[in-house]
């Protein structure tokens, strides 16, 4: 890509080729749709559009990006598409129920703005682009603070950032603080690259999930468990996390093989999820260890939920293991307060793992009376 800021037209025709070409090479074949030239009042269906907001939610949160760290895919768009429409701001706004969150930006000061007051909200609504050419002639968004304060917002293009099941969950726009006409060059542009990221979005889902099991990943395990983290900092909420392991493990695998072993896998994930809240994250952190993150659940709550997992699968007559059970360990812990990430809790719940292993597995052990116990032993 040329560095050359000053020849739009060059970088115009670059951009158009990335995004059009190069760029769908990453982007599900589900997501590559006709691309016609379309004037800004017209309209263009990627999918089916649901208007269902409660469903729209639903697929919003299943995309596990709210309130996510900086990832380049994100950052590289909206610098490009800042560059090549020449706009002083750029953004990838998700809607959210109160809010629109920015997963990336380029000239505003703010990570998220709310709902009511944001231009996103009406780029939803339909599967056109969402053109505002002058804010402060438009009865709409005349008296808006975002127009009559910073960031003094005065034009808007936005194009809805939808996926394939049809429900637009945030947009990609472009802000000016002149008065502007957006061309049909300007829009389809934005479009494209509207495409990529929704593109984005779609495969960084398909990265967070574990194939065997239907769980998070790893990675996007502790990328949710981190953002719970300073959501439970930022409301004075309790915080706390399971870590389980199957017991006896390479037993199962040498005697049933590791076809089978899969097959067990498989099945304690399923019934230690049947046992979870919606709110609950559960993620594989690998061979046969899983994880989950409990918002707003004290530890005497984290407890007795580790223990109605752990007998329900041992309670769990596996057909794969020709009717005989398996068991579960589990280590539990809360987040402390002055904690800032996930860490620490997670080691000390991983200890507390390790000691119920070595007392005999099939059972739970609680971290903080791992904690206190070597308290007490320092202290005689």
């Amino acid at each position: 890509m040329s560095n050359d800021t000053g020849n739009i037209a060059d970088l115009a025709a670059e951009a158009r080729a990335c995004a059009s070409v190069q760029w769908h090479a990453r982007v599900p074949p589900s997501w590559i749709q006709a691309k016609p030239s379309v004037a800004a009042g017209g309209t263009e269906r990627l999918a089916a559009f649901k208007p269902d907001e409660h469903g729209r939610l639903c697929t919003l949160q299943r995309l596990d990006v709210l309130d996510t760290a900086a990832e380049e895919p994100f950052e590289g768009i909206v610098a490009l598409v800042k560059q090549v429409l020449n706009v002083p701001i750029c953004a990838i706004s998700l809607v959210d129920k109160d809010r629109q969150w920015f997963k990336a930006q380029r000239g505003l000061e703010v990570e998220e703005t709310a709902r009511d007051i944001s231009f996103c909200r009406h780029t939803i609504t339909s599967m056109a682009p969402y053109i505002v050419s002058d804010a402060t002639k438009d009865s709409r968004f005349a008296d808006n603070p975002l127009v009559t304060g910073g960031p003094k917002i005065r034009s808007y293009a936005g194009i809805p950032l939808t996926t394939p099941d049809g429900y637009n969950v945030g947009s990609l726009c472009v802000i000016d603080t002149n008065p502007r006409i957006f061309s049909d060059d300007d829009i389809s542009i934005l479009r494209n690259f509207a495409r990529v990221v929704s593109g984005e979005l779609e495969l960084r889902q398909i990265a967070s999930i574990d194939l065997l099991t239907g769980a998070l990943s790893r990675r996007a395990w502790f990328d949710i468990a981190e953002a719970e983290v300073m959501r439970s900092a930022r409301h004075s909420r309790a915080l706390s996390l399971l870590v389980i392991d199957i017991d006896n493990f390479k037993a199962i695998n040498d005697t049933f093989g590791h076809t089978k072993g899969d097959m067990v896998i498989r099945q304690v994930a399923q019934v230690a999820q049947s046992q979870l809240r919606r709110s609950d994250s559960f993620g594989r952190f690998g061979g046969e260890e899983f994880v989950c993150v409990l918002p707003e659940t004290e530890l005497a709550d984290a407890l007795a939920l580790a223990e109605r997992i752990r007998l329900a699968i041992s309670q769990n007559l596996l057909d794969c293991l020709e009717g005989q059970r398996c068991t579960v360990s589990i280590g539990v812990s809360s987040v402390g307060p002055g904690e800032a990430d996930i860490v620490p809790a997670f080691e000390r719940a991983d200890g507390a793992l390790y000691l119920a292993k070595q007392s005999g597995r099939d059972r739970i052990q609680s971290a903080e009376v791992c904690v206190l116990q070597t308290a007490a032993r320092r202290v005689a």
